[in-house]
């Protein structure tokens, strides 16, 4: 095996990793890729796929360090992605296609804005208390309840422009949320996972946000080789500590919180 070298750094456009990609492989009978997943998604692999080359892409989660080391450069990251893929030490994450990715950046996007509507209700509901406005009703947010804000009337102009703004922000992000959900079921025939979505919709309550969010947020669930995988994948496997783990059972057995997985959406849709 030849030494690992560092060649520098390059923009990410197009153009540079194209001219990257054929440069090195003018010099070399074999090239593989890797990178790790970040914000940039997937476009660099489907990039180098498509010019019939190998690309992983690694999960940062699992990629093996040295305890205590907490250096990290871009220089470093790179001579150490190259090395542990060398010794096939990487473990590679699952890679959506264009349509996949695309319903869940819709489906993310929907779950941003339903977030960004309680906080908004939370804002009135405050509002509201703090000025000892009592709706009559029990049922809040229908139709009823949103006439009865636009028909308060406050002494001070600045809390009637208070409320006023926070309610138009409100009516803002439920708009949003129905033009995604109209967007979601327009593109959902034809995306690869929508027999698994229909066979979700057959059961009891279930309609048709829960099973969209669960196939784009899980994607292949064959992947997942058992149960534990995906537990630990939607951050369901608790942490423990034990003293005296060789014996059996262990002294001082503690279950603590669940794992720190990026839960977020993927629990929500469990």
């Amino acid at each position: 095996m030849g030494e690992v070298r560092y060649l520098g750094e390059l923009d990410a456009d197009e153009a540079s990793m194209r001219r990257l990609v054929k440069r090195l492989a003018a010099k070399h009978e074999s090239v593989t890729f890797c990178y790790e997943a970040g914000p940039t998604g997937y476009g660099l692999h489907r990039l180098i796929k498509s010019m019939d080359f190998e690309c992983t892409v690694v999960a940062p989660s699992l990629i093996p360090r040295r305890q205590g080391d907490q250096v990290k450069t871009n220089r470093r990251d790179a001579i150490g992605l190259a090395r542990l893929l060398r010794a096939v030490e990487l473990t590679a994450v699952w890679v959506p296609d264009e349509s996949h990715e695309a319903m869940r950046d819709l489906v993310r996007g929907r779950s941003a804005a339903v977030e960004t509507q309680r906080v908004h209700r939370q804002h009135i509901t405050s509002f509201m208390l703090k000025h000892g406005r009592i709706f009559p009703r029990k049922k809040t947010w229908s139709m009823r309840y949103l006439r009865w804000l636009q028909e308060q009337r406050f002494d001070h102009p600045a809390h009637q422009i208070a409320l006023q703004e926070v309610i138009d922000a409100l009516r803002l992000a439920s708009e949003r949320i129905k033009r995604i959900e109209a967007a979601i079921e327009e593109f959902l025939p034809g995306w690869s996972l929508e027999p698994l979505v229909r066979s979700l919709q057959a059961l009891r309550g279930v309609d048709l946000i829960v099973p969209v969010t669960f196939a784009a947020e899980l994607g292949y669930v064959m992947r997942f080789e058992n149960p534990r995988q995906l537990m630990s994948y939607l951050g369901l496997v608790p942490s423990e500590r034990s003293a005296g783990r060789h014996q059996n059972p262990p002294l001082n057995l503690e279950k603590g919180a669940l794992s720190d997985a990026d839960m977020g959406s993927r629990l929500r849709a469990v």
